[in-house]
This record gives C-alpha cells, structure tokens and sequence, in this order.
C-alpha cells in the first residue's frame, strides 16, 4: 500500500514505510484553503494548512510511501492525525522514474466546515502569520513546506506567494 503526502507528510510522515519516493499527481493544485483547528491552530484562532484540490491543468509533488507492514496501526495513526477535515481518497501517481502507483491521501473536503475556499493570499498569509497550535507556530509549517518542496522538480507558487507575504509582514517595522 502507498501513501501520499503532499503537506506535512513531506517532511514529517510520523510512520515507518519501506520506501519513498517523489512523486506527482496530475489534475489537482495545492492550495492553504483548510483550516486548522488542531494542529496549526485552535477552534478560537483558526490557522491555515494545505489541500488539494482538483484543477485539470495542474499537479502536485510530494513523496510516496510504500507501507509494507502494520498498515492498520498507521491508517488508525493518520486518520487521527487528518482527522481535522480531511477523508481519504485514492489517487494515480506518476514517480520521477515514469513509474505509475496506487496511494491513499487525506484531501481536505470541501463539504466541511475546515475547508475555507478561495481565499485573498493577502489575508491568508495574515493569519498564518498570528496562528499557533499544538504543533508549533503556522508561518513554521508554512517555512517547512516550502524549504521541502525546493527538493522537487517543481515549487507550487501559492506556496512562494505565502511565504513572501508572510515574511514581509514579520519582518516589517
């Protein structure tokens, strides 16, 4: 069984797997349109974290996990972990290799009340910016995701906008 993680999974899977491997899902985009209530936020100060969503012309890098044992024991782990406002859904991946997969991945749904939409940047990245949860400060989830995504062959630009936006602001007088 393969996993794929195009957020935090990227730089923290939290599971063991018996291999990895960079990957892209053609037909959907990245965006920072979930709200975070649990980990990069609370229910008071909603922070913002990534989704997927479907967009023909578009794709998504971010690693495959091969789950070779105890998968029952991780699925329970991640559907603790994306229990936020994310379901699972199956995907066609293509490897760096040309090599086509079978994964699971948590997609934000767009039917529950964590998903946010369209949303200006601007005011995206000014909550990202004030936002922290149980699991650290928003603009460092933020910082991660694009220090990881500089290891593919492509970096989602929503991704870069966020974080000049958010730096701008941090740094500003």
């Amino acid at each position: 069984m393969w996993v794929f993680g195009y957020g935090s999974l990227i730089w923290n899977p939290g599971f063991e797997h018996s291999r990895r491997v960079r990957a892209r899902l053609d037909g959907w985009k990245l965006r920072f349109w979930q709200a975070s209530l649990d980990h990069r936020g609370t229910p008071e100060y909603p922070g913002r974290v990534a989704t997927i969503i479907p967009c023909p012309q578009s794709f998504v890098w971010g690693h495959a996990y091969y789950l070779d044992k105890d998968r029952d024991a991780i699925l329970a782990y991640l559907d603790h972990r994306e229990k936020g406002g994310y379901e699972r859904h199956n995907f066609r991946l293509e490897t760096e290799e040309g090599e086509f997969l079978e994964a699971l991945s948590y997609v934000g749904g767009q039917e529950l009340s964590t998903y946010i939409g369209p949303e200006d940047e601007e005011e995206t990245a000014r909550i990202i910016r004030r936002a922290v949860g149980p699991s650290g400060a928003n603009p460092d989830y933020l910082r991660k995701l694009y220090e990881s995504l500089l290891h593919f062959p492509y970096v989602e630009p929503h991704v870069v906008r966020l974080l000049q936006l958010v730096d701008r602001n941090i740094h500003s007088p």
